[in-house]
């Protein structure tokens, strides 16, 4: 694996978040080791937060929830509140704005003139984690300019071996097998960059905390759900290891091609 080394992680970078809590899931370690380094680093959030458990409290008390989560998370990250982007984009439309989007995201590259992007691996499943990663190249077509593009995996981790294959069924036993295949394969073949956070765990998990609205129950009822309810736990789990890995490439010469 190619470790990121200090110099590396001091280079300036933007994260874009498709949800409220992607960020830290996916590169909250590395974010804090990045700012450590001495980084200039930025998070966009790329949706609103209003879907999660809009079935049991209204959709703008959620975007105020969560936005508000989001501010004490990055602080606990080491991000400053002025180095946070809210786009607004409705949660589970993305897609339908792309090229607002764009139009966004280019504008914050040409601002913030990033060395290092960080956004959802391109095999995600949710629309919104699709549609980030394709906004954000699409983005970056109009840049023109050479940067780092490092792809943080989600629901990646969401197959057997990291959580169990589901057994409910036969169907849902051979389409877990299959998933499994595809993402073994993948992580094989282009997770190959990680950044060592071990030493940061417990402040990533303090972090991911301050999301209460997706870690605990804001009532006792049963049907809020939250990280820790998804494959009974085990995929959570998937983002305390060691290593953050990344798919890293260079979108420069990835357009040379």
């Amino acid at each position: 694996m190619n470790e990121l080394d200090e110099h590396d992680l001091s280079r300036s970078a933007v994260v874009f978040s498709p949800h409220f809590d992607d960020e830290t899931l996916g590169c909250g370690g590395t974010i804090i080791k990045k700012k450590r380094a001495g980084a200039d680093v930025k998070i966009v959030f790329m949706t609103d937060g209003s879907k999660s458990h809009r079935h049991l409290i209204a959709e703008d008390q959620l975007r105020t929830i969560r936005a508000t989560e989001s501010v004490a998370v990055c602080r606990l990250l080491g991000v400053d509140v002025h180095d946070i982007f809210f786009f607004g984009f409705e949660e589970t439309k993305l897609k339908q704005h792309l090229r607002s989007a764009t139009n966004k995201v280019t504008e914050v590259l040409l601002r913030e003139q990033p060395e290092q992007i960080f956004i959802p691996y391109f095999r995600e499943a949710p629309s919104d984690h699709f549609a980030t990663n394709t906004a954000v190249l699409s983005a970056l077509r109009l840049y023109r300019k050479n940067i780092l593009v490092y792809e943080y995996p989600i629901w990646f981790w969401q197959c057997w071996p990291w959580v169990s294959i589901p057994k409910h069924s036969l169907r849902a036993m051979v389409g877990g097998l299959r998933k499994s295949f595809v993402s073994g394969l993948d992580l094989i073949k282009n997770f190959r960059c990680g950044v060592y956070i071990g030493d940061v765990l417990g402040l990533k998990r303090a972090a991911l905390d301050q999301y209460k609205s997706q870690m605990t129950r804001f009532f006792a009822h049963p049907h809020w759900r939250t990280l820790t309810d998804v494959s009974d736990g085990e995929f959570l789990k998937c983002f305390f290891r060691e290593y953050e890995v990344f798919y890293q490439h260079n979108f420069q010469d990835e357009n040379e091609l």
